[in-house]
């Protein structure tokens, strides 16, 4: 699938370093891992320390020679003077309601606590509406976390404040005795040098080129677990051609572009 193709270069140069890890994997498809703990003490903006634990399991397809993916990813934390216990969770995979998030900081600011992510992947950069800068930030109303804009992403938090290579560096976090420290998430996250990958790791306000706004094509969710490439449905030369590759691929109306490309709706 044409779509695919920059995303694969992208994510080969990259080294699958956020999504995929190094490669140990012996074979291909369907894998469960059982899943894995550990404690990091996260720097606040105003200088305040929490004590976050993460906890991931791995699962999903991968090609040969790559190491099974994360499928799920959890943190759970108390909001300071309080004996709240607050939790975020995200779930990969194709489908639009696995949300399919890199998480990279944790801030509580104005005693409101905030999550800042990053689109794990082309397909999870498509689910949340392609953002430029890439990121998906949340804050929590005292009952669920809700999606903020960027305008309301608070200007306090300025970098990644947890560990945000987490497959790669899975052995090392849980083999860590007790919490790791802020100076070793700090650390860690600083010997990620390559400049792709820098706005991971130092927060950007301003729309930027990177590897999921440059690479990653549009693509369009089919409704039943793929997803195509944009230009599929462009390329047709008139409207009604285009519903008619909706109807050849079983695109239902409420995910078929066509209106939107051609002007109907």
């Amino acid at each position: 699938m044409k779509a695919n193709h920059p995303w694969l270069k992208q994510m080969a140069k990259l080294g699958f370093l956020f999504l995929m890890g190094a490669s140990m994997s012996a074979e291909a498809g369907l894998f469960g891992f059982g899943g894995v703990s550990w404690k990091e003490e996260v720097l606040l903006h105003d200088g305040r320390k929490l004590i976050v634990e993460r906890s991931q399991t791995r699962g999903g397809r991968h090609e040969i020679g790559q190491e099974t993916p994360i499928d799920r990813h959890k943190v759970t934390f108390n909001l300071p003077g309080t004996d709240q216990t607050i939790t975020w969770e995200t779930e990969s995979g194709p489908e639009p309601e696995k949300s399919s998030l890199i998480l990279l900081a944790v801030n509580v600011v104005g005693g409101a606590p905030y999550i800042v992510t990053t689109p794990a992947g082309c397909i999870a950069y498509n689910k949340w509406q392609r953002p430029n800068p890439p990121y998906v930030s949340f804050k929590f109303d005292g009952r669920a976390w809700q999606r903020i804009a960027p305008a309301d992403f608070p200007v306090q938090m300025k970098e990644a404040n947890v560990v945000i290579g987490t497959l790669i560096r899975e052995k090392q976090l849980t083999d860590y005795l007790g919490v790791l420290p802020a100076t070793e998430v700090r650390r860690l996250n600083e010997e990620a040098k390559n400049p792709d990958v820098r706005y991971l790791r130092v927060f950007v306000r301003e729309p930027i080129k990177v590897a999921q706004t440059t690479d990653c094509a549009e693509m369009v969710y089919d409704g039943n677990g793929g997803w195509l490439g944009i230009d599929w449905f462009t390329s047709q030369p008139t409207y009604e051609a285009c519903l008619k590759l909706c109807e050849r691929k079983k695109i239902g109306t409420q995910f078929c572009p066509c209106n939107r490309i051609f002007g109907r709706e």
